[in-house]
C-alpha cells in the first residue's frame, strides 16, 4: 500500500540509461510517486541522476539485495542490465514487492517464467515497460484501428533499427540474450503481440548469424539484422526486424494494412520542427550520427515514445493493487521473449513454427 502521504514508494535500482528514461517519467508524476530510495554502484552516478530531475530526501544503496531488504517500499523499479532482471526481480517479489521491469523481461524464457511464477507465488505484479504501448501515435492508432477506420487488419509491418547499442552489454549473448531481435525487435514484437493478444498460430524467421556471419558489426556476438513473419488466429500477418546495420537516427515504425485502408505511424522521425543547421543542434534524435545540414529534432522524446505515461500508469496501477493493462503484464513479457527465442530457433535450424499453446486451444 502506498505510504503515509498516498504516494507509491519506489525503489529504483540501476542509475544509468534505463534509470535515466524512468526518472523522467517520475519527475512528471510527483502526485503520484515517491522516490524513497535509489540503489547504484557509484554513488556519484546516483546523485547525478537524482539532481538532474531535481529528487531529493532519498536513502542511497550500492548493493540491491540489502536495499530490497532494508527499504521499506511498494515498488522495485529494475533498470538494470538485461542478465539481471531475473536475480533482482525475484528478490523483490519474494520481500512482498511489486517490480517493474525493463524490456525484454530476461534473457532467457526460463528465467521470464521463474519471474512469472515468483508474482503469482508472492501474490504481486509485475509491470513489463514496453512503453510502445504509450506512444501518443500508437494509441492513436489503435482507437483508428478499433472504430474500423481501415477496416479489418491484413497485415502489420512493425520495426526498430539503429546502428547498434551504445551498451557494452549489448555485445554478448550471455548479458543480453541474443543481438537485434531481443534488444530492439523485443519492442515491435510485444506491441503486434498485444494488438492480436498473443494469438499467433505460427512464425518463420531470418537472421545473421552473429560475429563473421554479420553485415557489418563482426565483433557483435549476436546478429546484426532479423527478421519474423507471425501469423495469427484471424489470419492477420505480421512483420517484425529489427538490425543495427541502419544509419541517420533510429527508425521506429508501424504500418497497418487493412481492408479498407492503410495506417503509417512514424515514431522517430515525425517531428514537426524542420531545422537546417551549420554546426549542428547538441541533439535531433536517439542514434543519430550527425546533426548538421537538414534534420527533424524531436519535441519530447520520452513522451513521444511513450515512456512518460507508461510510468505514470505503472504508478496508478500500484497505487490500487491491480494488473496493468494488455502488453504490459509478465505474463505478456514472457510471451514476447518466448516468441523471440523461437524465432531464433526458426531461424538457426531454418523451420517453421507453430505455436504449440494455440493447437491446445490457445
Amino acid at each position: 500500500m502506498p505510504g503515509r502521504n498516498g504516494k507509491v514508494r519506489v525503489l529504483l535500482v540501476g542509475a544509468k540509461f534505463g534509470a535515466d528514461l524512468h526518472m523522467g517519467g517520475y519527475a512528471r508524476c510527483r502526485d503520484l510517486a515517491e522516490i524513497v530510495a535509489i540503489c547504484g554502484r557509484h554513488s556519484e552516478q546516483v546523485q547525478a541522476i537524482a539532481d538532474k530531475y531535481g529528487f531529493s530526501g532519498f536513502a542511497v544503496h550500492d548493493d540491491y539485495e540489502r536495499a530490497i531488504a532494508e527499504v521499506d517500499c511498494d515498488v522495485v523499479d529494475v533498470c538494470l542490465p538485461n542478465y539481471t532482471h531475473h536475480d533482482v526481480a525475484v528478490a523483490a517479489l519474494r520481500r512482498g514487492r511489486d517490480v517493474i521491469v525493463e524490456k525484454p523481461l530476461a534473457t532467457t524464457t526460463a528465467d521470464a517464467e521463474e519471474m512469472v511464477a515468483a508474482a503469482r507465488a508472492a501474490g504481486r505484479h509485475i509491470y513489463y515497460a514496453e512503453d510502445w504501448f504509450f506512444a501518443p501515435a500508437l494509441q492513436r492508432a489503435r482507437a483508428l484501428i478499433a472504430e474500423g477506420a481501415i477496416g479489418t487488419p491484413l497485415y502489420i509491418r512493425a520495426k526498430e533499427n539503429h546502428s547498434g547499442s551504445h551498451s557494452p552489454y549489448a555485445q554478448t549473448i550471455r548479458y543480453c540474450g541474443g543481438g537485434a531481435m531481443i534488444h530492439l525487435g523485443i519492442h515491435p514484437m510485444g506491441f503486434v503481440l498485444g494488438l492480436k493478444e498473443n494469438r499467433w498460430t505460427d512464425l518463420v524467421a531470418m537472421a545473421t548469424g552473429g560475429l563473421e556471419h554479420n553485415l557489418k558489426h563482426k565483433a557483435l556476438e549476436g546478429e546484426d539484422w532479423a527478421t519474423a513473419l507471425l501469423t495469427f488466429d484471424d489470419g492477420t500477418r505480421a512483420l517484425i526486424e529489427a538490425n543495427y546495420v541502419t544509419s541517420g537516427g533510429m527508425e521506429d515504425a508501424v504500418d497497418v494494412y487493412g481492408t479498407e485502408g492503410v495506417l503509417h505511424v512514424d515514431l522517430s522521425f515525425s517531428s514537426p520542427i524542420r531545422c537546417f543547421s551549420v554546426p549542428g543542434p547538441s541533439y535531433t534524435v536517439e542514434k543519430a550520427e550527425v546533426t548538421t545540414g537538414w534534420s527533424n529534432p524531436v519535441v519530447d522524446e520520452r513522451y513521444t515514445f511513450g515512456s512518460v505515461d507508461e510510468i505514470r500508469h505503472f504508478m496508478e496501477c500500484c497505487a490500487a493493487d491491480r494488473e496493468p493493462r494488455e502488453g504490459l503484464r509478465g505474463e505478456d513479457g514472457l510471451e514476447a521473449l518466448r516468441v523471440v527465442e523461437l524465432a531464433y530457433r526458426s531461424a538457426r535450424e531454418k523451420i517453421w513454427i507453430r505455436n504449440e499453446k494455440m493447437g491446445q486451444g490457445g
